[in-house]
Order: structure tokens, then C-alpha cells, then sequence
């Protein structure tokens, strides 16, 4: 069903930062009745964790160097949208302001915004169409056999590199660190080797890492990485992917840091 224009009509306040925000929504009680909501913590500081997606300067100038063969792959793999966002990262300008307010709105019980009269959330369809994701077609949980094994980050990374030292710089503790892997692509790129599907596979992590799965310092867990991989065999991500953004909502909807794409949340 469409929605009239006349629905939207009515004259709206223009926006005067995150404390008239607050104040105007004082009358939603529910989430004044959420135990440690930033709502009712107007002293606290909030997304503490908004540095966590500073600039990173070398994605840009990677991408700009794959071969078309390395780019087709990412886009039989669904990544068309990801890999567009990724070339403009560098223009894009996250506003803090109207992520703190929706951030000040979330129910982290509901996982929904709360605004006076109605609430709404983000719908797995909506996510899937923004970021240009393989779509998850319902009744497919029937052919989908699901197997809980350990994540074995190595095999993973194999396909990329199997020179040890390349490995080992790009491993640490739980994590994965996207710089040396973008160095291992700028590598193979101005050598002009044939690895297409390899260095693919290498941006692949590289610009999920930073658009979807954003993690501090340039680093994905070797959980997002088996997510990453998984769209190379055809695998459907953007449940991950929304679940992620959820769970970061409601971390700083409870004072803590933001998880989750920013870059999802805006579009």
C-alpha cells in the first residue's frame, strides 16, 4: 500500500541536537523503563565508540587498482553495492548527530525505534535491496543444512596466500587485520599476476570489513571473516549483517560502543 504525500504534510521542527531530541521525547515511557538506556542517561556520553570508524587511506587506492576480472567476481558474488560504497568511502560523512538521536530511540528488548505514536525497525528486505545483498528467499531453511564446527581462519586466508609470513601478519589473537591483506593486493596487482579469484576473495574481506562488519583499527573477528567467505559459495549474509547492526544498537543504546555498520544505519 502507498502512502500519501499528504501524510507527511504537516510542518516538523528542524532538528536542534541530541539534548532537544531527548527532551521533546520525554513522553516514551518505555524506554525510560529500560534498566541503563542512554535515554533516561543524558550525562553519559554517547556512541562512545564512534572512533572506532575513523579513515582508513589505503582502501581507495587498492580498489582503484583490481583487475576488471577481480571486480567481476565481486559482482557474481553480490557485492555490486558494498564495492560502490567502498570507492566512495572516502567522500562519505557519517553524521553523528541523527545516529546518537535513532541510537536514543532504539529498544534494545523490541529492537525497534520508539517515536511517539509508532515504532519501526529495520527489516531484513529493506537491508538486502540498500546494500544490493544476494536476497534470502523464505522456505529455503529447508534445503540449508546447518553445521556449528570451529572456524578455522587459516584454510580461509590459504586461498589468498600460503606464505607464512603473510599469514602471520595478518592474524593476531582473534582478529584479522585488513592492512596487510589490502598490501598483499596492491602486491599482486602491480606485478599484473592472474590470481583474479584470489585477490577477489582478498577485497572481498577487505571492503565488508570496513562497510559492514567495521571493527577498530582495520580489523574484522575471525567470525565476520567466515561470513565474508561464505558469499564466495553463494551464501546469503545479510541476516549477519543486519543481526550485527542490531547488536550494536542496542550495545550503545546501553551505553556501550557502537557495533555494527554506520554506513547501513544512515542508508
Amino acid at each position: 500500500m502507498k502512502r500519501k504525500l499528504s501524510a507527511f504534510q504537516e510542518d516538523i521542527p528542524p532538528y536542534s541536537g541530541p539534548k532537544a531530541a531527548r527532551d521533546s521525547y520525554a513522553g516514551l515511557k518505555q524506554l525510560s523503563a529500560i534498566p541503563g538506556h542512554i535515554y533516561t542517561r543524558p550525562e553519559l556520553q554517547i556512541l562512545p565508540g564512534q572512533r572506532r570508524f575513523s579513515k582508513v587511506p589505503w582502501l581507495v587506492p587498492m580498489l582503484e587498482l583490481l583487475p576488471p576480472t577481480s571486480i567481476g567476481h565481486l559482482k557474481e558474488w553480490g557485492l555490486s553495492t558494498v564495492f560502490m560504497l567502498a570507492m566512495n568511502y572516502n567522500k562519505m560523512v557519517h553524521v553523528w548527530e541523527s545516529v546518537t538521536v535513532m541510537t536514543e530511540l532504539w529498544h534494545p528488548q523490541k529492537n525497534t525505534f520508539v517515536f511517539p505514536g509508532f515504532e519501526a525497525t529495520i527489516l531484513l528486505e529493506e537491508l538486502e535491496i540498500m546494500l544490493g545483498l544476494p536476497r534470502y528467499q523464505r522456505g529455503e531453511e529447508q534445503t540449508i543444512s546447518y553445521t556449528v564446527e570451529q572456524i578455522n581462519s587459516w584454510s580461509i586466508l590459504a586461498y589468498i596466500t600460503t606464505r607464512k609470513t603473510d599469514l602471520y601478519s595478518m592474524m593476531s589473537g582473534m582478529h584479522i587485520h585488513l592492512l596487510p591483506i589490502t598490501q598483499w593486493i596492491t602486491s599482486q596487482c602491480k606485478r599484473k599476476t592472474k590470481n583474479y579469484a584470489a585477490i577477489a576473495k582478498a577485497a572481498a574481506i577487505c571492503i565488508c570489513g570496513i562497510i559492514l562488519f567495521p571493527e577498530s583499527d582495520g580489523a574484522i573477528s575471525f567470525g565476520n571473516l567466515s561470513i565474508i567467505d561464505s558469499l564466495s559459495e553463494g551464501m546469503n549474509i545479510g541476516q549477519a549483517v543486519l543481526g550485527c547492526l542490531y547488536v550494536g544498537l542496542t550495545s550503545a543504546a546501553l551505553g556501550g560502543p557502537f557495533y555494527g555498520s554506520v554506513i547501513t544505519l544512515e542508508l
